[in-house]
């Protein structure tokens, strides 16, 4: 097993840029698929991006795509997420996830250990 530890949210006006990380346990980090997930208030999880194990795949969805960039340093064991020019309907908690096993990377039944959660707002 591994464990997650998401950060690097905060506050930041609208058009801004804000880098997420994601802190991973264990030796076998650079084995497992990862991505990012956020879910605002009221709303459904909503899948952000995806990397491969090695890191040079990549999955975004429609309404981040160009804005935001994942990548991971396996030799760190750290994932991160890159966000720029940011909307207000960014608000959101975001977690980074992991999969050893191979699925649909766009849902969350892919992935079995989670980070706890970092928020980030978004002001206009």
């Amino acid at each position: 097993q591994v464990q997650l530890v998401d950060s690097g949210g905060g506050l930041v006006q609208a058009g801004g840029s804000l880098r997420l990380s994601c802190a991973a346990s264990g030796r076998t980090f650079s084995s497992y698929d990862m991505a990012w997930f956020r879910q605002a208030p009221g709303k459904e999880r909503e899948f952000v991006a995806a990397i491969n194990w090695s890191g040079r795949t990549t999955f975004y969805a429609g309404s981040v795509k160009v804005r935001f960039t994942i990548s991971r340093d396996n030799a760190k064991n750290t994932l991160y997420l890159q966000m720029n020019s940011l909307k207000p309907e960014d608000t959101a908690v975001y977690r980074c996830a992991a999969g050893p096993t191979s699925g649909d990377y766009a849902l969350a039944t892919t992935y079995r250990y989670w980070g706890q959660g970092t928020q980030v707002t978004v002001s206009s």
